[in-house]
């Protein structure tokens, strides 16, 4: 007897619904040691970390023609659910289980074994459950990331399945090396929230997987970059920015005074980038474009990640000046050298994730976290930012290498873009079937 595709998957559901129980364990019951205030304010920096990935979608969108706009919103939507299964299934045990040699984590939280409702030793005083959670918001907000770069031209089916192998085969061994007790732990690198671990893993990834994808149809032929909807990036933009407080401010696990500096210094440095951006901008082009405020404020954003929990508001007010001189003089490099990062990922987040982690090493101060170190402007000395330029450097080159080799050996076995066809028409009809404006 034939069995339908419906039929089939829902045969697979069930054999694999019955497993799970043998694979699980049950869930231990919440003690004393948690703290409700620590708890509840990692509730609420998950979900702020959580909004960011459709807030990049906005963010994204609107800097793309408006018959790509509605593709950023599936593919945000689709990676939540797709990096949300590998996270639970083998991600978090092997960014945070038993460190291995310095390179992965354990097998013992596969499918969430033993993640239980008390605290761990990374959270002391938050259950192990909700840090796991918190921790997988980071691994999607990293993985959305990618798509701004290469929008508008690559098979839905082929990115979801290139981004899952990156998951697994990127972002998962750099956090642990970084979070998981690795070997960049262990050389003394210091990255609050993700200056290394989100940020340059994906904008480097970007940078290799233009190289590989090639220019659009409408850049080839020296098309302009016109955004379709500047408040939508607004909006994204500003939505981003409120993320952010739980993004690092959430890093600190506990609702704390490290808690509350990062914050301050997260808001500190993104205000400057803003206003540094539109004085850049007004300098270069006789105006203040609104697109670069609001990309100053990212850059911004993204440069103080790593150094959020280590530094005062005076490292960040110079983190958040460097990083809109930084990246605005990224995003003119890039458009010298004429590669199609199609939204300026590795010009804002590599580049900028990248001057971050290096700044990190220059202004960390113990009068800020004592579990940090001092950096050199702090009477440190050299060691952390020699550990910092080390850190930055190999990811720099994994990145970019695995990302490379990732879709060289995918576009063997299928084709990686739309066709020129495709591209004319746009995503939203093509991929979805849909279209975000109908105009009457």
């Amino acid at each position: 007897m034939k069995h339908g595709i419906g039929s089939k998957f829902a045969l697979f559901l069930a054999l694999a619904l019955l497993a799970l129980p043998l694979v699980s364990s049950p869930v231990a019951a919440a003690d004393g040691d948690v703290d409700s205030g620590d708890t509840a304010w990692l509730m609420i920096s998950t979900g702020l970390v959580f909004i960011m990935t459709p807030a990049v979608a906005f963010f994204y969108g609107g800097m793309l023609r408006k018959s790509n706009f509605l593709s950023m919103l599936g593919q945000s939507i689709l990676i939540i659910g797709v990096v949300t299964i590998i996270w639970v299934v083998f991600g978090y045990s092997l960014t945070f289980g038993t460190d291995s040699g310095g390179l992965i984590g354990g097998t013992e939280y596969l499918m969430l074994n033993g993640v239980d409702l008390v605290p761990n030793s990374i959270a002391p005083t938050v259950p192990h459950i909700l840090f796991m959670m918190y921790q997988g918001m980071f691994a999607i907000i990293t993985v959305a990331l990618i798509i701004g770069g290469v929008a508008e031209r690559m098979k839905l089916s082929s990115l979801i399945i290139f981004l899952s192998i990156w998951t697994a085969a990127v972002y998962i061994p750099v956090a642990h090396w970084v979070w998981g007790g690795g070997w960049i732990y262990d050389l003394g690198a210091l990255d609050f929230a993700g200056g290394t671990v989100v940020h340059i893993t994906a904008g480097v990834s970007v940078l290799a997987a233009a190289l590989v994808l090639g220019k659009r149809i409408n850049q080839a032929r020296g098309g302009q970059e016109v955004p379709h909807n500047i408040p939508m990036v607004v909006l994204g933009g500003a939505l981003l920015w409120i993320g952010w407080f739980g993004f690092n401010g959430g890093s600190a696990l506990a609702a704390n005074g490290l808690a509350a500096n990062a914050l301050v210094v997260t808001h500190i440095s993104a205000a400057m980038a803003a206003a540094v951006w539109g004085l850049i901008s007004w300098l270069d082009t006789g105006r203040v474009s609104v697109l670069g405020l609001i990309s100053g404020g990212v850059a911004g954003l993204v440069a103080i990640t790593p150094a959020a929990g280590f530094i005062n508001p005076t490292g960040a007010l110079f983190i958040g000046l460097g990083a809109a001189v930084v990246c605005y003089g990224g995003i003119l490099l890039r458009k010298r050298l004429g590669f199609d990062d199609a939204l300026d990922v590795w010009g804002v987040h590599g580049l900028g994730g990248t001057f971050g982690a290096i700044a990190t090493g220059l202004f960390a101060t113990t009068a800020v976290n004592a579990a940090g170190k001092d950096g050199l402007l702090y009477g440190g000395g050299t060691d952390l930012l020699i550990a910092q330029l080390i850190s930055v450097a190999v990811v720099w080159a994994f990145a970019f290498g695995a990302t490379y080799v990732i879709l060289k050996v995918l576009s063997k076995f299928m084709p990686l873009r739309m066709t020129k066809d495709e591209e004319k028409i746009g995503a939203d009809i093509i991929q979805h079937g849909e279209s975000a404006y109908y105009l009457r």
